[in-house]
């Protein structure tokens, strides 16, 4: 069982700018439309957990249902989703520990942990095993943090960094327990 991170931030560690904005995460040309790793890595889980903030940006995009596993999403405020979503996510709220068992039990055990304050919670619990950082250069100045305080430290290693499009670096970390 893992819960696993896969995210971009900006070079000053903003996963959003101030306006909640995500446009910049597609400045860099990307001529062959490299997914740097996501499929690889969407290979290798079996759902999805996502804050209520996160699912309402996804969506608002001008795509299909972008997701092919299942979906659950975080929420204490949501107690239904509208009827185009319905077969595709699941609500869920509670102590991470039993939103957790509540998946488990369903046989989701690797799980893609997205969205600034879900990422934060599960850190704060120290229930994050795997982060997949891909750092776009720029420096934002203010925005939304994909960091936040933690009541101890957590130790991470680096097991990878790769270089995409010359300019993007990703750095794949696991914790050290």
């Amino acid at each position: 069982m893992k819960n696993k991170v896969f995210i971009a931030t900006s070079l000053d560690g903003y996963i959003a700018d101030e306006h909640g904005g995500i446009d910049w995460l597609h400045s860099i040309p990307n001529p062959n439309n490299d997914d740097m790793g996501y499929v690889n890595f969407t290979n290798g889980i079996d759902a999805l957990v996502m804050g209520r903030t996160t699912f309402e940006t996804v969506c608002g995009f001008d795509v299909d249902w972008p997701y092919q596993k299942p979906v659950f999403v975080l929420s204490n405020s949501l107690d239904r989703v509208h009827t185009a979503y319905k077969d595709k996510v699941e609500l869920v709220k509670g102590p991470l520990t039993e939103v957790l068992e509540k998946i488990h039990k369903k046989g989701y055990h690797n799980l893609y942990i997205d969205g600034g304050r879900t990422i934060q919670s599960f850190l704060k619990e120290d229930l994050i095993d795997e982060m997949t950082i891909t750092i776009i250069p720029y420096l934002l100045g203010a925005g939304i943090p994909l960091f936040n305080k933690l009541p101890e430290r957590l130790g991470f290693e680096c097991i990878e960094t790769k270089i995409y499009l010359a300019k993007v670096v990703q750095n794949s970390f696991v914790r050290k327990r």
